[in-house]
């Protein structure tokens, strides 16, 4: 551009009308708020998006869903009620006597405007603004949150983008009561939990199971024992799956089969080795150390470890090197 160029400026309807919506929700959901939570849930912040807005308030603690569904419903029941939504420019005094609502920390001149919301809701404002609530459609909020010490934050939609939201639930409540089979709507929370607690029920029965049969493999694994330097060296790469409390529980077994024993361990749990080492007092006493052999191994696994020198356990990221992992720890008991 130069100097003296002329150009065009345009409004984006579309925009502005979705702003305006989210500015009248905004005004209606503060009114709400200090409604049910008395008069220190002031505005404290606030931002206005197509479609979404949040608003910011001090509170000692989290809102109850209680009032939050009291503040949605009296909102969204004021809509279909359609109110007028007016702007006036007055005097402060003239406001004051009104009832609008000025928000701390702002600065307002001898002259003020203030949005009404029917005779519900007035508040200083300068604005853009809906002339009527039915035109908002509906709000919804979506979460109430902590954003520092004494601010809580809600967020919302607004018109359209709630009615997708509330669409898109919709659906997502159909396909689950379709995947729980006889289940209604309001059922689903207590299915649910009630198919989570089973789940953890069998998850628990399985890790007894698993437990078990891990340390089943005990005589099996020591077969494999060589003396090294008239210490017992037991070193394995399990099964998949093994936790590393149950990998913890076999080396010991392990190391207890004999006076002067050193155990090596590995079991592939998501794709990740898990690594651990355990020595008799007579191998600690011949200077060898378990920490010092995990670091060995996990080191090779591309992982790290650590722990005392009677048991550590550690892993890594490269299972595919668990072999070789166990060859390390071996060498280095034989130099």
């Amino acid at each position: 551009l130069e100097s003296g160029s002329h150009g065009q400026a345009a409004i984006d309807v579309e925009r502005r009308d979705a702003i305006s919506r989210a500015h009248t929700a905004t005004h209606m959901v503060h009114k709400a708020f200090r409604e049910l939570l008395g008069e220190t849930a002031t505005q404290a912040g606030s931002e206005n998006s197509p479609g979404r807005f949040r608003f910011d308030f001090p509170a000692t603690g989290a809102v109850p869903a209680s009032v939050l569904n009291e503040v949605e419903s009296r909102v969204n029941t004021l809509l279909l009620d359609n109110l007028e939504v007016s702007a006036e420019v007055m005097s402060q005094d003239a406001a004051k006597k009104l009832g609008a609502m000025a928000l701390f920390g702002e600065k307002y001149g001898d002259q003020v405007r203030v949005v009404s919301v029917g005779d519900w809701a007035r508040e200083l404002c300068g604005g853009t603004h809906v002339s009527r609530s039915g035109q908002l459609g509906v709000v919804k909020l979506l979460s109430e949150s902590s954003i520092g010490a004494g601010v809580r934050r809600v967020e919302a939609l607004v018109g359209v983008d709630a009615y997708r939201f509330l669409a898109r639930e919709h659906i997502l409540l159909n396909s689950l009561t379709d995947i729980i089979k006889g289940a209604r709507v309001e059922e689903l929370p207590e299915r649910i939990n009630g198919l989570i607690n089973s789940m953890k029920e069998i998850e628990k029965e399985l890790s007894v199971l698993r437990s078990a049969q891990a340390l089943s493999q005990v005589g099996e694994i020591a077969k494999g024992a060589k003396i090294v330097n008239g210490t017992t060296v037991i070193t394995a790469l399990l099964g998949d799956g093994i936790s590393g409390d149950d990998l913890r529980k076999i080396a010991l077994e392990l190391r207890s089969k004999a006076a002067n024993s050193v155990v090596a361990l590995i079991s592939v749990n998501d794709s990740k080795p898990v690594l651990v080492v355990a020595a008799s007092d007579a191998a600690r006493a011949d200077g060898i150390k378990a920490g010092a052999l995990v670091k060995i191994g996990s080191t090779v696994l591309g992982g790290g470890g650590g722990g005392k020198d009677d048991f550590a356990q550690g892993g890594g990221t490269d299972a595919a090197k668990s072999v070789e992992a166990l060859a390390a720890i071996s060498h280095a008991l034989v130099g």
